[in-house]
């Protein structure tokens, strides 16, 4: 029996092309991948509808050095969709050597994304592989070169599919037929697609180009304020409120109003070195920050002129005005 490695997205056009492949007699294994900015639930999901194991791997830290700087550029945001394809099927090799696969699946259709699935870009992230003529795409096999895969008869290629474009007419009549009860509505899978992240994302970039992978996911939450060496952001509500608190570490500063309900802002420098702040620096990003919080707190309290402030150094009130 053929062993596929199948990349799971947990979308509607990923379980079909497992679902086709597990009706030929294959023994599919779901690979999916997590980030800060795309995560593993859907695609659990998915294999539990599909009744396949699922393989989950963080690739965060080589994932973020491609989103900073992709070799073949940004997709409509800073979606470096071709790069970060290359770098999924690369640890799909690494898995296919380890495990024996006999190949690798991807639910991809040929033009639904212009930018990484074209005939062209398909190719490319084959090269960055190095899995030339082992990857397989179900929903459009029968308009790409035969592969491999098909020539030693794996999979009969005849019972594959021949679906192009935008449309998602096929897949979810395909779906329908298959049985499928639930599946993921396309798109919003990926932060790094969302129009407003992107903004936040290209300020943090102008503002200070040595950003790490922390400032990057910091700034998803709340309201964003960048200056020159630092940021802050003010919670909009009470679950960014949360997060804020969850993700700052020692380094940053919390500020809120005090006794009444109001907004979390997390201050958060930058730091090229391990030098301690400035006190000048220090004092005038706290005050505009906490000018902020009061902003942004109940009309009723907008008249305070205190705030706290938690930091590495305890909690204390500071004046703002």
């Amino acid at each position: 029996m053929p062993k596929a490695l199948v990349l799971l997205s947990g979308g509607l056009d990923s379980m079909l092309a497992a679902k086709l492949l597990t009706d030929q007699g294959v023994a599919v294994t779901g690979l999916t991948f997590t980030t800060p900015f795309f995560g593993a639930k859907k695609a659990e999901k998915a294999s539990k509808q599909l009744g396949i194991p699922l393989k989950v791997i963080d690739i965060s830290k080589e994932h973020f050095e491609i989103v900073k700087k992709p070799q073949y550029g940004y997709g409509k945001n800073v979606n470096p969709c071709i790069d970060c394809h290359g770098l999924m099927f690369k640890k799909a090799k690494d898995l296919v050597k380890k495990e024996g696969f006999d190949f690798v699946a991807t639910g991809e259709v040929l033009g639904q994304r212009p930018m990484s699935q074209n005939k062209q870009a398909l190719k490319i992230v084959e090269k960055l592989s190095g899995l030339e003529g082992k990857i397989l795409r179900p929903m459009s096999a029968k308009l790409l070169d035969e592969t491999e895969i098909e020539k030693k008869e794996l999979v009969n290629r005849d019972r594959l599919l021949s679906i192009k474009g935008k449309s998602r007419k096929e897949q979810i009549a395909l779906a329908k037929k298959l049985g499928f009860k639930k599946y993921a509505t396309p798109g919003g899978g990926c932060l790094l697609t969302d129009p407003g992240y992107a903004l936040r994302f290209k300020k943090l970039r102008e503002a200070f180009p040595y950003f790490d992978l922390k400032e990057a996911e910091l700034i998803k939450y709340g309201r964003l304020f960048v200056e020159k060496d630092y940021l802050f952001l003010v919670g909009r509500k009470h679950e960014e409120n949360l997060e804020l608190k969850k993700v700052a570490d020692k380094n940053d500063i919390l500020l809120e109003v005090k006794e009444v309900p109001g907004p979390i802002t997390l201050l958060h420098f930058f730091r090229v070195t391990k030098q301690p702040i400035p006190a000048v620096t220090k004092k005038t990003a706290l005050k505009k920050a906490a000018e902020r919080t009061v902003r942004y707190a109940n009309q009723k309290v907008r008249d305070l002129d205190k705030v706290k402030v938690v930091d590495l150094e305890g909690e204390e009130e500071i004046a703002i005005k």
